[in-house]
């Protein structure tokens, strides 16, 4: 039996990444009954901070000397890279060679070493990394230090809005849904937390109706233009996780993201990539499926492609 992220946890990691992580607020939207918890607004555009802080700060002093792997896609490479500048220790990150651009060259930037790999071998090469080297892995989502720190989003949310009914958060690997569920379970029981990943990457949506961890193939996942969403599966720890506090997942599709992404941007005046507007999508297109009153999308990043944004707003 997994154990799961409790609430004396979630509480140290907000002690963690105090003065490192920004506590991010709650806006109000233009869409009635629909609040914004912009992580767009952290150091390096995204929620990944937390977690990476609070993971890297419960390293020992011989591990934080021999310096820490990393593998992403690209917002929690860019959230290793930082915490990692911030704290003083090397860090060397995989990432696959479809991941954007823009995400590649910030990791750099915060003084990372970035090792650009196939899709194929995105966990096999970290894997080897850590045999040769025996420097400490600091997971994107699958390590409950790092649950524990995306679920500071949850506090802060229980702290800001105590009335709220409904917590839609994108899905990917897991990481940033089992901590924030974890947070409003322990704080705000009459609450609901709703995940919401693309259609093209539907691996949690599967797995929440067949009851089991499914896994797709990088290939198919790799379709959507929401990036920062496209691991394959849910991690072995976020799993147990969503099982005992995410009461459902919904998926939207290419065309919902897009739009939703243009709405935060033109009427909403927030700047999300289209990983973070996935949660704002399934509040546009299937209010029918979400319980009715004061709803909060958490709108993980803001990490947009350049080009990508040029062509929504084409």
């Amino acid at each position: 039996m997994t154990d799961l992220v409790d609430l004396a946890a979630l509480r140290d990691a907000a002690r963690r990444i105090d003065g490192i992580a920004v506590r991010t607020p709650l806006l109000e939207s233009p869409w009635p009954d629909l609040w914004l918890k912009p992580e767009t607004l952290q150091p390096m555009g995204a929620f990944k901070i937390r977690g990476a802080v609070t993971a890297i700060s419960r390293l020992g002093a011989a591990e934080r000397a021999r310096g820490i792997l990393a593998h992403s896609s690209g917002n929690h490479a860019q959230a290793v890279a930082y915490a990692a500048r911030r704290l003083g220790i090397d860090a060397h990150i995989v990432i696959p060679d479809n991941a954007p651009a823009r995400k590649i060259e910030a990791t750099r930037g915060y003084g990372a070493t970035v090792e650009l790999v196939p899709l194929t071998e995105r966990f096999s090469r970290p894997a080897e990394l850590q045999r040769e080297t025996g420097k400490a892995m600091i997971p994107p989502f699958d390590s409950l230090d790092v649950i524990a720190g995306q679920g500071t989003v949850g506090l802060e949310i229980a702290e800001d809005a105590p009335d709220v009914a409904v917590v839609l958060v994108p899905v990917s690997g897991g990481g940033l849904i089992s901590g924030t569920a974890a947070a409003v379970a322990a704080l705000l029981p009459h609450a609901v937390v709703i995940g919401v990943e693309p259609e093209l990457a539907g691996d949690a949506a599967a797995s929440f109706r067949a009851g089991v961890r499914q896994e797709w193939s990088p290939h198919d996942t790799a379709r959507t233009m929401a990036d920062g969403l496209r691991t394959f599966s849910v991690g072995h720890l976020t799993w147990p996780h969503i099982q005992a506090h995410v009461a459902d997942i919904v998926t939207v599709t290419e065309d919902e993201i897009a739009e939703a992404t243009r709405r935060l941007l033109i009427d909403g005046r927030l700047l999300a990539e289209p990983s973070g507007a996935v949660s704002a999508a399934a509040f546009f297109f299937h209010r029918d499926r979400l319980p009715p009153g004061r709803t909060v999308a958490v709108i993980s990043g803001g990490n947009i492609d350049p080009a990508v944004l040029r062509s929504l707003l084409a």
